[in-house]
């Protein structure tokens, strides 16, 4: 009896092992998801945000009509 508790203990922990590992590597790779936006970089102010919503002069990429009327801003190379 003891040993067949013993079995059953070894394969639920096994078991649940599995599925933490399994759960962690799935969470680790979000870059893999197939609906995720390009990003581009405002060439005004800098900040990050998805290619369908910034606006586009010259080859550069603007987040706003402001910043896009602006031009390069004070992070300009």
């Amino acid at each position: 009896m003891v040993r067949l508790l013993f079995w059953i203990a070894l394969i639920a922990a096994a078991v649940w092992f599995w599925r933490k590992f399994k759960r962690a590597e799935t969470a680790s790779h979000p870059s893999d998801e197939p609906n995720a936006a390009p990003m581009v970089r405002c060439a005004h102010c800098g900040v990050h945000l998805p290619r369908d919503r910034a606006l586009s002069q010259q080859q550069q990429w603007y987040c706003s009509q402001a910043h896009l009327e602006q031009g390069q801003g004070p992070r300009a190379h």
